[in-house]
Parts: C-alpha cells; structure tokens; sequence
C-alpha cells in the first residue's frame, strides 16, 4: 500500500511537487514540509484526500492527530461517509479524558481523547499529515485501543522513511503518500 496511488484520480498528481521545502524550521538543521501548496491546489487536495481514505475497507470512524490531521481528517471522513474524532495535544479537550504520554527528542508530550469517542469494536482510521519518529501515531493507537477500537491503519501524506516510524505502528498498515528515503 505504501505510496502507491489507490485509485486513476490520485495517480495523475505527482504530490511531492506539491510540497515546500523550508529549511531551519522549527530549528537549525531540520527542514519542513510545508503542506500548504497542495492544499490550495483543489483538485490536489480533492486526489489526496481520495488517496488518504479509498480502500481501506469498513471504517467507523476517522481519527485526525492534533493538528495537520485536522486539516485532513475531516474530509478523509466525509468521503468515507463517517465522523472525526480529534487526537488532542493535552489540556485542549474539555469532558473527560482517556490520556497517555510519549517521548519527542526535546521532552515528553501527552495526547488526549474524549472518553466517548471510540467505543467498543469500532473500526478506526488514524489520519496525520506526516509520520515520522512515530511517537504520535503510536500514542493516538494506544488510546483508540484503550477505549476498546481497532486501528485498522494509518494513512499519512507525507512518510520520512529516515526516520523509522512504521517500527512504532505494531505492524498496522500504513499508507503514505509521499515518501522521503
């Protein structure tokens, strides 16, 4: 599955052009990837999304990671024909909480879900704009299977294989649709 378009409408675009480089950003040494270009291209962003949610299958639900993933969680869901649920950054959800903490190369972070919003045997999609250490995708899998739901996959825009994240995901299928080696 990995960056191989899922259907004729995404295979026209080459995405990757889509993409901005932004070197030293957030700090010296890293570069960004700015998402923004694709997303003002509308038919870009309409195979992307496409992309992002064809073929996956029965899914009840999409979950979208604190905050590229609610750019594209959102319309990943209305295609699919189900609700969002966001992966929240902690002390932004405002019920009560299922919570769990993950390591980033500069601290720890802590990741929320409403304790509602998966129940028992659903069938969840994660969405995010990039994987890359893995942490947060494997921390927003942790909690969909702590409130009782099945991750069916992960599906991410942007893969920066380099970095080692499927390793986190416990074997889950993944789908990128851009990878940097």
């Amino acid at each position: 599955m990995n960056g191989q378009p899922v259907n004729e409408q995404a295979g026209i675009f080459d995405f990757e052009k889509l993409v901005r480089d932004i070197p030293d950003h957030p700090k010296p040494g890293v570069t960004f990837k700015d998402i923004t270009p694709l997303l003002k291209d509308g038919e870009a962003f309409a195979a992307a999304v496409a992309a992002l949610a064809d073929g996956w299958g029965e899914i009840d639900i999409v979950c979208g990671i604190d905050a590229r993933g609610f750019i594209l969680g959102p319309p990943v869901a209305v295609r699919l024909g189900v609700g969002f649920i966001p992966a929240r950054k902690g002390g932004k959800l405002p019920w009560e909480i299922e919570q769990v903490a993950y390591s980033l190369e500069y601290g720890e972070e802590h990741l929320e879900l409403h304790k509602d919003a998966v129940h028992e045997g659903q069938r969840v999609l994660v969405v995010d704009d990039v994987l890359a250490t893995g942490g947060t995708a494997e921390a927003t899998g942790t909690l969909v299977r702590r409130l009782g739901g099945v991750v069916v996959g992960y599906s991410f825009l942007i893969e920066l294989d380099f970095l080692g994240g499927q390793a986190k995901l416990g074997g889950s299928p993944v789908r990128s649709l851009i990878h940097y080696a």
